[in-house]
């Protein structure tokens, strides 16, 4: 288990009735770029701060770079990077005054580094942080926090309302620290993410529903339609593994979440549809699925609520 830059063992935190995080296990691989998604209010937030040591746990453990997080303090984050966007820079200073003061607390801090980032972010040394945009004062934020090679970089929505082109800059910072630092982060950027997360985390009312390589996720989702008899009788069960179902007249439409070959669902469609045609086969987005599983969870949620069957 110290082999993993994260590990969380049934991590669970309460505000008294309310439950943000509930029995979340999760292994991050050192060198992988692990995204953590899900809706607003999903916990994301609160499952960093606790990794942080920001605030505590109700229940469970977890291991950052093989240290527990309740010791997450002092030398312990001389290898964590941390970046939030509601993170506070002190203004008054210019951008090389930050990074003149943060340079004593990490032995690793490389200077070379520190100066590429800050030609490569086109960071002015001399002006005060009061006075740059936002995207600029995260690009300080980030400059801070890769100059030393940290074995773990922590962003938790580090794109959030930043212009493409600094979206852009920013990722591509995070592009060259890939396999010589690991990536944990929550974004609502998804269509960036798709382009160079290796793995995905998804979390809904503090549940984490699913965690898995990228590319697994990716085969095993795809938009199913095909043509059916529209007299037909609809079957009396359909697989769990169908997702957002539609019927229109003659057209059948699902997301199917457990997709293995083509093969296989033609013949599992032919069992359940036997007028069925030619069945067309999409992959699909990250941002597509991503909205597949938060319309179908909502969807069961509604249905337990007033009662109705899952």
């Amino acid at each position: 288990m110290n082999d993993l830059s994260i590990a969380t063992h049934s991590l669970t935190r309460t505000y008294g009735a309310l439950t943000a995080l509930k029995d979340v296990t999760l292994s991050v691989d050192p060198g992988s770029v692990y995204a953590l998604v899900g809706p607003n209010g999903a916990g994301k937030t609160t499952l960093i701060q606790l990794l942080m040591n920001l605030q505590p746990a109700s229940a469970g453990t977890a291991e950052v770079l093989g240290v527990p997080m309740g010791e997450i303090r002092g030398a312990a984050l001389n290898r964590i990077g941390y970046v939030s966007e509601s993170q506070e820079l002190p203004e008054w200073m210019t951008v090389g005054e930050l990074l003149d003061y943060l340079r004593p607390f990490y032995p690793t801090w490389d200077r070379e580094l520190e100066q590429q980032l800050l030609r490569d972010f086109a960071l002015p040394r001399e002006r005060k942080l009061k006075q740059l945009s936002r995207g600029m004062r995260m690009k300080a934020a980030f400059a801070g926090a890769l100059s030393f090679r940290p074995a773990l970089l922590v962003l938790d929505e580090p794109f959030s309302g930043l212009d493409p082109l600094v979206r852009d800059e920013l990722i591509q910072g995070l592009l060259d620290r890939i396999g010589e630092t690991t990536l944990f982060l929550s974004s609502h950027d998804l269509a960036e993410i798709e382009s160079f997360a290796s793995h995905v985390g998804y979390l809904e009312e503090g549940s984490l529903l699913f965690s898995e390589e990228m590319t697994t996720l990716s085969n095993r989702f795809r938009q199913i339609e095909f043509q059916v008899d529209p007299a037909s009788a609809p079957p009396p069960k359909l697989p769990d593994a169908w997702m957002e179902f539609e019927r229109s007249g003659s057209l059948v439409r699902f997301t199917h979440s457990a997709f293995v070959s083509e093969a296989e669902a033609r013949a599992e469609i032919a069992t359940l549809f036997p007028t069925a045609g030619v069945a067309d086969f999409a992959p699909m987005s990250l941002r597509s699925i991503f909205l597949a599983n938060a319309r179908t969870h909502r969807t069961l949620r509604g249905r337990l609520e007033s009662g109705g069957k899952a």
